[in-house]
C-alpha cells in the first residue's frame, strides 16, 4: 500500500522547541526525533560491512551537537552501577510540533534504555511525563526539594536535573543522555517510504485535517504516523494510549531502517541518517560509532517496551497525576540494575 500523504484520511487497512534546555540559545531547541540516535545508525551499519559505515558515522557524529548532561549532578547521591558491563540511556524528548504543546521547558517522553551487557536486545521503559515523584534542589536553590510531575524537573533544572530526579526515582545509574525530537520523525518517516502501523481501534483524530483511523494494519507517512502518536484525548487511558502508539512508531522506524530497501539505495540512508542526526543532542562522553558497532544487530524484533509500573490516575491538588507502584517498581528496577533481562522482558507480558 502507498504511504497516505498528509492530510488525508487513512481509509485501507491492509492483511516523554521540543526539549528546551533553560539558557540555552534557540538553535539548541530539541526533542526527540526516534527513541535512539545509535539505532538510526543500525541500518548503515549492516548496509556496506562496519568499516564503510564507520567512516560515514565519524562524518555525521561530528554534526550531533553535545550537551552538559552530567554537570553539577553529585556524585554522592548517585546509585551505584551494579552490573557493570550493561548500560543505561535516558532518553528526553518532545513534541515541539504538537497543537495542543502550551507549556515551555517539559519533556514529553521520558524512556530509559536498557542495553543489556551482551547487546543482543535493548529494554525501552517508558516512565509517564505525569509521574509524582520527588524531584531534588535544582543547582540555583530556587526549585524542587518537593513531589511533583517528573516532566516539572526539566524545566526548573534542565538534563542534570532530570538524570538526578529519574535516578532518585529508580535507583538505576544512568550512564548516557539522548535529546531528540519526536515531532521531527516526520522527514525520516518519509525518507524511509512510510512505515506500517496497526491500529487497534478505529478512532478520528482531534486535530485538523482531522484523520480517520481504521483498525487494521496501514502504511503512513510521516505526517500520518506523527498525528497517531500525539492522540490520547479519544482513550480511557489517555497518555498511557499515546505511550503505546509512541512505541508503535519506533518500532515501526527501525524494522523499517533494518529492512533491505533502504540499505540498498544510499541516496535514500543518507537522507535517513541525517535527518535523524541533524537535531539529535547526547551527552559529551557518548561515542555512537561504538554505540551503533555493539548494537548492530539489533532490529525491532530484539526490542522490549515497558511502562514504567503504575497505580494508575488520581489528582494532587489541581493537577491530574499517575502514581507509581512503589513495590512493584522496587522490583522491576532492581532486575534492571542487575541487568536481569529475563525479569524485564516478564514485566512487558
Amino acid at each position: 500500500m502507498r504511504p497516505v500523504p498528509a492530510g488525508e484520511s487513512v481509509s485501507e487497512p491492509t492483511a516523554t522547541p521540543s526539549v528546551d534546555d533553560p539558557g540555552s540559545p534557540p538553535r539548541r531547541r530539541r526533542g526527540w526525533r526516534i527513541a535512539l540516535v545509535a539505532l538510526l545508525a543500525l541500518a548503515l551499519l549492516g548496509a556496506g560491512g562496519v568499516g564503510a559505515g564507520a567512516l560515514y558515522l565519524r562524518s555525521v557524529e561530528k554534526d550531533v551537537e553535545r550537551v552538559d548532561a552530567f554537570t553539577g549532578v553529585p556524585a554522592e547521591n548517585r546509585p551505584p552501577v551494579v552490573a557493570r558491563d550493561a548500560m543505561n540511556i535516558m532518553i528526553l524528548g518532545s513534541d515541539s510540533r504538537d497543537p495542543e504543546r502550551t507549556e515551555g521547558s517539559r519533556t514529553d517522553t521520558i524512556i530509559l534504555a536498557h542495553l543489556p551487557r551482551d547487546r543482543k536486545s535493548a529494554q525501552l521503559v517508558s516512565i509517564p511525563r505525569d509521574t509524582w515523584v520527588r524531584v531534588p534542589r535544582s543547582a540555583d536553590g530556587r526549585h524542587g526539594g518537593r513531589t511533583a510531575k517528573i516532566n516539572a524537573a526539566y524545566a526548573w533544572g534542565g538534563i542534570p536535573l532530570m538524570v538526578q530526579t529519574v535516578e532518585e526515582f529508580t535507583r538505576v545509574h544512568v550512564d548516557h543522555v539522548a535529546v531528540v525530537d519526536f515531532a521531527g520523525f516526520q522527514e525520516i518517516i518519509d525518507a524511509l517510504g512510510g512505515v506500517d502501523i496497526t491500529v487497534d481501534h478505529r478512532f478520528t483524530s482531534i486535530h485538523p485535517p482531522l484523520r480517520t483511523f481504521p483498525a487494521g494494519r496501514q502504511t503512513m507517512d510521516g505526517a500520518t504516523a506523527l498525528d497517531y502518536s500525539r492522540q490520547r484525548k479519544q482513550f480511557p487511558d489517555g497518555d498511557f494510549a499515546r505511550i503505546r502508539h509512541q512505541q508503535q512508531v519506533i518500532r515501526a522506524i527501525l524494522d523499517k531502517a533494518a529492512g533491505g530497501g533502504i540499505l540498498t539505495s544510499p541516496g535514500k540512508l543518507n537522507d535517513f541518517v541525517r535527518a535523524a542526526s541533524a537535531s539529535v543532542s547526547v551527552d559529551r562522553e557518548m561515542s555512537l560509532l561504538d554505540l551503533a558497532t555493539e548494537l548492530r544487530g539489533l532490529r525491532g524484533g530484539n526490542l522490549t517496551f515497558v511502562t514504567s509500573p503504575s497505580r494508575g490516575t488520581g489528582r494532587v491538588g489541581t493537577e491530574s497525576v499517575v502514581f507509581a507502584d512503589e513495590q512493584k517498581s522496587e522490583a522491576f528496577y532492581d532486575a534492571v540494575r542487575r541487568d536481569a533481562t529475563a525479569e524485564i522482558v516478564r514485566a512487558a507480558r
